[in-house]
């Protein structure tokens, strides 16, 4: 049974896809973090960067998009062949200071800025149509070789010389007629967005996807039989024009509980597993999840299972679970880039091989394009998925304050030492007494068991440290005062 949930009453919208009560996929959007990708935007040229053949773009939306020499429009219809244009640099098709239209392919994560192409693409219902690609291409889903090679030889024919269409899977049941007509509609659209650009004077956006509103038909339309729950009468009838919905092969509801529809088909706990480091099996193994920007990693343990048999079934089977999982994991988190697996160390090769047709599997699962490597002479996994925008931890979750992201902060041992060392600068010095603000936990490590080290400390600077304890969940100290001491006597709150 597969059951679409849509929570789209408040500002963040979001939609979860149920397939026998078990989160498949998750989707979450909100108006800061909406995904740019499809979005069309007009820019200006800033940087051009012969070392790495590409170039940085202004358009408006804070950090500069980066855009490489093959995916511009000038080198796509320059007149040389494919071997002469390599040897040509950036510099050659773009300068800087240029105006161009650039489309989104990937969006801006940490660092960096978003990724760019110069060869538009206009999304339609059954074609896509580039005004500079100068290709024809038939969507892989349509096995039929015949007909392939039949809308190949139609676009072919359909196409002006520097154009370039993509016909999608639903284009095999359309006539001719249809084709053509959507195939001019998409022209007229491309010249609105030159008509738009032409009236601006400073990098912005041309084109924006209603991208919530087309993931939520895009998922419907796949769906074969179930159900859409929705909490939102307007955006209910929006869907009412689905095609799937329209047959009745999918059931639309409406959820007009107090509860949160997410929360009433416990969705928000498969949120907050997601988000968590540690992920449990069902048999008491547990994955370890570390996201980096560079790559992500993921440890398997065996933790309490102990299998019934001996070591090699306990291992195949715990790694056989963690595979199934991982993939779910992959795509409910939205991990994108490279990907490593370090599953328990499996001595034969055919446990190893088992485990990766298993992962091979259950990636084909995932709407994005998933690449197995193999294992490593180590026993690690590698693997790439396609990252198009930020993990789902990028999106709801924020650096910490505290570590900055690291995941450890300075010890109280740690700061307790670094204030010894800064007072003992001080010994000797004409004053009887220092005030020092710090955490309880500082004090307690700067002065030892039974105030041992202290009084040692004190002993030997002929400095009398007083506290002023101060609760923070960061181990800290700072020397506020040095006086005598009576004076800092009546300033510290703590019971010397």
């Amino acid at each position: 049974m597969n059951t679409l949930l849509i929570n789209y009453a408040a500002r963040e919208k979001r939609y979860a896809l149920l397939i026998n009560n078990q989160v498949e996929k998750l989707v979450i959007d909100r108006p800061d973090q909406r995904s740019l990708v499809e979005n069309i935007f007009y820019g200006t040229v800033t940087r051009v960067l012969p070392g790495m053949n590409a170039a940085f773009v202004e358009i408006g939306e804070g950090k500069n998009a980066y855009l490489q020499r093959n995916l511009l429009a000038n080198y796509v219809l320059a007149a040389e062949d494919k071997a002469t244009k390599e040897k040509k640099s950036v510099s050659a098709f773009v300068h800087q200071g240029e105006k161009l239209l650039v489309q989104i392919v990937k969006d801006a994560t940490g660092t960096k800025g978003p990724k760019v192409t110069g060869i538009i693409e206009i999304q339609g219902d059954n074609l896509i149509y580039m005004p500079h690609g100068r290709y024809v291409a038939v969507s892989k889903k349509i096995a039929d070789e015949t007909k392939k090679s039949l809308l190949r030889q139609l676009g072919k024919q359909m196409k002006e010389a520097d154009e370039g269409i993509i016909f999608r899977t639903s284009s095999i049941s359309c006539t001719e007629q249809e084709l053509r007509a959507e195939l001019e509609q998409l022209r007229v659209s491309y010249k609105e967005i030159l008509q738009n650009a032409s009236a601006l004077n400073h990098p912005g956006i041309l084109f924006q996807k209603d991208t919530f509103t087309e993931m939520v038909t895009d998922s419907i339309s796949k769906m074969t039989s179930g159900e859409v729950i929705v909490d939102d009468l307007a955006f209910k009838q929006k869907l009412e024009s689905c095609e799937q919905i329209k047959k009745g092969t999918v059931k639309l509801h409406y959820f007009q509980q107090k509860e949160n529809v997410f929360s009433a088909y416990r969705v928000e706990h498969e949120i907050e597993k997601a988000l968590k480091r540690v992920v449990w099996l069902d048999n008491g193994a547990y994955l370890i999840f570390d996201e980096t920007e560079a790559l992500t990693i993921i440890d398997v343990n065996t933790g309490k299972f102990s299998g019934k048999i001996e070591l090699d079934d306990t291992v195949v089977k715990t790694n056989k679970l963690a595979a199934i999982e991982i993939a779910r994991q992959l795509r409910l988190r939205d991990v994108g880039g490279m990907v490593l697996v370090d599953f328990i160390d499996m001595k034969k090769d055919n446990d190893r091989q088992h485990i990766f047709e298993t992962m091979e599997q259950e990636c084909k699962k995932d709407e994005k394009r998933t690449r197995l490597i193999g294992f490593t002479p180590l026993g690690i996994l590698q693997l790439t998925r396609k990252k198009t925008k930020v993990s789902l931890s990028e999106a709801l979750k924020e650096k910490c304050p505290v570590c900055e992201g690291t995941g450890r902060i300075l010890s109280a041992e740690t700061v307790a030492f670094r204030l010894e060392r800064e007072l003992f600068e001080h010994r000797h010095a004409e004053f009887e007494a220092v005030l020092v603000e710090a955490t309880q936990e500082v004090k307690e490590r700067f002065e030892g068991p039974n105030k041992t080290y202290q009084s040692y400390f004190e002993d030997t600077t002929h400095l009398k440290v007083l506290f002023d304890i101060q609760p923070s969940v960061i181990p800290y100290y700072y020397v506020k005062q040095f006086g005598n001491i009576d004076e800092l006597s009546i300033k510290t709150n703590d019971f010397y």
